[in-house]
């Protein structure tokens, strides 16, 4: 949505496309230009680092050595999960208690903590590495042409937090003036979310300070935005402000994980596409069908603007954490949903460990690791990937390419759209159920079907046969 800048934020941001970033290179001084957020959002792919999880020693330098792997699979943006301290102080173990209920002192130790529950915005997790370290990974990240963004927790702090006792009214308390855990506004009751302290976004004082240690970040280690968590509980307002300081630094790519227009109206560039994940869980599992999708669509057209932008995922760390693998919830059909995230509106999403065919729930509360075995889905990744940051027709940004629905004889089934801009066009056709189908298809052409590098004829007057869950991206004949 057309945001409101004020005249310091754009004066910032002209100086900084301007700017040249220079590195030194065998003693010669070589300038490179900033990344452009703009064409980022445009064709680039989306990477959820767990650095946790992603290696057997879950530091920022064992994830930075693969970072050209990334770039290979087209991923123009790397989103960290939180960087921070986490909370000793009530903190979870996997099974819900608390770590401090636990008696064996082994057993204790096994349980590092949630991400989400911070005992410091302006400092390190030292499980992960240093300062000096995480740094270094950003400036790797910038020297293969990917944004990095920091996972951030506005909403509530950890129970060790200095403001818990420094401040103790920048935080949500009861009539007893005792503070709170973050509170369901529908019931009243706990979110369950315990080992979390509930801020109070009235307290003005609260407000600057949390600026204040976000535009740290952005100063300090040159980090490219941030992705908000539980954004949605935090007011919009707040984050018009927080998103206007940042851009007095530097341009700033801005994820909210949420589904929530108005967010969007206030500084976000992307939003959670999380109706169209669950709605490809229920075509997957046989609950729904295309028709299902189709009214999505359509309702989008509705409740954004042409210059918003949804985040697609077949997977994230909450789903994989808690409702499933792909192997659970997409089985034998994570490649047709797969490329349909990256054939529809938006940034496609990679979890860490999806790459490798990860066939496990990580862990959440403790240390896990993830494969490092390519397959066959690895290539597909690199080839969508490679697509979507290549053909114009895929774009899904601020000026995304045109998406069409393409009428079938079977439309609760088979799902065809092309996506084109600046005379470029891709199509997507596909068979959405577990039963081979057959359906006439309104196009006529000769084309190539990208991903088997194969001619792919469509008469739109002649059935085509479709497997289970078979489909094709398809593009101008070679």
């Amino acid at each position: 949505m057309k945001k409101i800048i004020t005249i310091l934020s754009l004066f910032a941001v002209v100086l900084s496309c301007k700017e040249k970033v220079k590195k030194e290179e065998n003693n010669v001084i070589v300038e490179k230009e900033p990344i452009a957020i703009t064409e980022v959002m445009e064709d680039g792919v989306i990477y959820e680092a767990n650095i946790r999880q992603y290696s057997p020693e879950g530091t920022f330098n064992a994830f930075t050595k693969d970072i050209p792997v990334l770039k290979k699979l087209g991923v123009k943006v790397i989103w960290v999960m939180p960087i921070n301290p986490i909370s000793k102080v009530k903190r979870k173990a996997t099974d819900g208690q608390f770590t401090s209920d636990i008696k064996d002192e082994e057993e204790r130790k096994k349980y590092l903590g949630s991400y989400y529950s911070v005992s410091d915005y302006k400092a390190i997790n030292p499980e992960f590495g240093t300062f000096d370290d995480f740094k270094n990974m950003v400036t790797t990240a910038h020297e293969n042409d990917i944004l990095v963004i920091v996972d951030w927790v506005p909403n509530h702090t950890g129970w060790d937090h200095p403001w818990i006792k420094d401040h103790p009214e920048y935080y949500t308390q009861n009539e007893k003036g005792e503070i709170i855990d973050p509170i369901n506004p529908e019931t009243g009751e706990s979110w369950g979310w315990t080992d979390v302290a509930d801020l109070n976004y009235d307290n003005e004082n609260m407000r600057k300070e949390m600026i204040s240690d976000m535009k740290f970040w952005v100063e300090k280690a040159d980090i490219d935005g941030f992705r908000m968590d539980v954004a949605h509980k935090v007011p919009a307002d707040f984050f018009n402000i927080a998103i206007k300081e940042m851009k007095t630094v530097k341009p700033v790519f801005m994820l909210a994980e949420a589904e929530q227009p108005d967010l969007l109206q206030n500084g976000f560039d992307m939003q959670y596409g999380w109706e169209a994940h669950h709605i490809l869980n229920e075509i997957a599992k046989g609950e729904a069908n295309v028709a299902k999708f189709d009214a999505y669509m359509v309702k989008l057209d509705s409740i954004l603007e042409a210059d918003d932008i949804n985040m697609n995922f077949v997977t994230n760390h909450d789903e994989n954490s808690w409702n499933g693998t792909l192997l659970e919830r997409m089985p034998n059909n994570k490649e047709v949903f797969t490329a349909l995230t990256y054939a529809m509106p938006g940034m496609p999403l990679i979890y860490s460990g999806q790459e490798y065919d990860m066939e496990h729930r990580l862990r959440f509360f403790e240390k896990d690791t993830i494969p490092k075995a390519k397959g066959e889905y690895f290539t597909l990744l690199e080839k969508l990937g490679e697509l979507k940051n290549t053909n114009p027709a895929l774009n899904g940004g601020k000026d995304a390419a045109k998406y069409t629905r393409i009428s079938t004889s079977n439309n609760e089934t088979t799902l065809a759209f092309k996506r084109d801009k600046d005379g470029e066009t891709v199509y997507f056709i596909a068979n959405l159920s577990d039963k081979e189908q057959e359906a006439t298809i309104a196009i006529t052409g000769d084309f190539t079907d990208y991903i088997s590098n194969t001619a792919f004829k469509i008469d739109e007057k002649v059935a085509v046969k479709l497997a289970p869950w078979e489909y094709h991206i398809l593009t101008a004949k070679k």
